[in-house]
């Protein structure tokens, strides 16, 4: 499905998700406005980043998400969601898979300014 803004056809998160081959790579599958609804499967263990000018929400749809901060951790579980504030460093965890969906500014990278291996390419739709 392409972002074309006349498009009139639902998006079936279960679809979308089976076909997002690799873990740790978010594929955008709406925008409104200037943020993009990103689905994302996730496993162990992330990098510590912040995003120091946007918040960012964090939807689990299957599996439990840890989100650890410096101070404690949060469990997000399916049909939860949690919004971690800008400027907050946190980490993502899952022991086993996590299918969810972030919300975010179109441009936001998933690793903050820390780059690294794990940095996925932006503005993917599937």
């Amino acid at each position: 499905m392409s972002n074309s803004k006349t498009s009139q056809m639902s998006i079936n998160l279960a679809e979308k998700l089976g076909r997002i081959p690799d873990l740790w790579q978010p594929r955008v599958v709406a925008e409104m406005n200037d943020y993009q609804f990103k689905l994302v499967r996730i496993e162990g263990d992330f990098i510590w980043h912040d995003h120091p000018d946007t918040d960012e929400t964090f939807i689990v749809l299957e599996g439990t998400l840890r989100i650890d901060f410096r101070d404690g951790s949060v469990h997000v579980r399916p049909g939860e969601m949690f919004v971690v504030p800008k400027g907050v460093q946190h980490k993502p965890f899952a022991e086993k898979e996590v299918r969810m969906m972030l919300i975010e500014p179109r441009g936001t990278l998933n690793t903050g300014q820390e780059g690294g291996e794990r940095t996925a390419q932006n503005d993917l739709w599937i």
